[in-house]
């Protein structure tokens, strides 16, 4: 089965890390792994710390491993980093951006959100949530669907928003004004590792 429907907190934990995709778990999550007891620990293979990372990645950002295979060889293809190209190509979804900008609590709704077709991009529906945008690209809230967006945004705190982009809550407005720099995301995403991994 392509998509994983269970309790993906228990995926973050059992790689102890934070469940990135979910605003609720990033700070009260348990960091012991899943079980009565916790699973027990060995010493992992170097392939299977480079799989762990993948994965990491992959559930972070919701994507299939059909669709992360296909954004590594887009990254390897262009001209650059490739590390930093895959996590600019990630960070460029649609279902992303809405989640950092704060109009969505978990990444699974700010897709649902894409897929029920609440959202324009320069002014033309959009329901793909693996649209990538493009610098300068106006994201906005059709208009019936404001009050839903409204409600939702405000439940959620985003004093530290992306420097990349522009985000406007009174008028449900997103500007990506530019492609992130690596610098600018998770540090404790190690990329490396995932070149490592499809270089084999």
């Amino acid at each position: 089965m392509a998509r994983y429907s269970g309790p993906s907190n228990k995926l973050f934990r059992n790689k102890r890390v934070k469940d990135l995709s979910n605003r609720k778990l990033t700070s009260s999550m348990r960091q012991n792994a899943s079980g009565q007891h916790g699973a027990v620990r060995k010493k992992l293979s170097e392939y299977a710390l480079h799989l762990a990372e993948k994965q990491k990645i992959r559930f972070t950002y919701l994507v299939s491993e059909k669709q992360f295979a296909k954004y590594y060889a887009e990254a390897a293809r262009r001209k650059g980093v490739t590390g930093t190209i895959l996590l600019q190509l990630l960070e460029s979804r649609l279902d992303n951006v809405l989640y950092k900008a704060g109009f969505g609590i978990t990444r699974k709704q700010t897709r649902q959100i894409v897929n029920h077709g609440h959202v324009l991009v320069n002014g033309k529906k959009v329901d793909i949530p693996s649209y990538l945008l493009k610098a300068g690209d106006v994201v906005t809230v059709k208009t019936r669907s404001t009050g839903f967006m409204k409600s939702v945004s405000e439940m959620i705190d985003m004093a530290c928003a992306p420097a990349w982009m522009t985000i406007d809550k009174e008028a449900q407005k997103i500007t990506f004004d530019r492609i992130p720099e690596r610098e600018e995301l998770d540090p404790e995403i190690k990329e490396q590792l995932v070149i490592e991994y499809y270089s084999k």
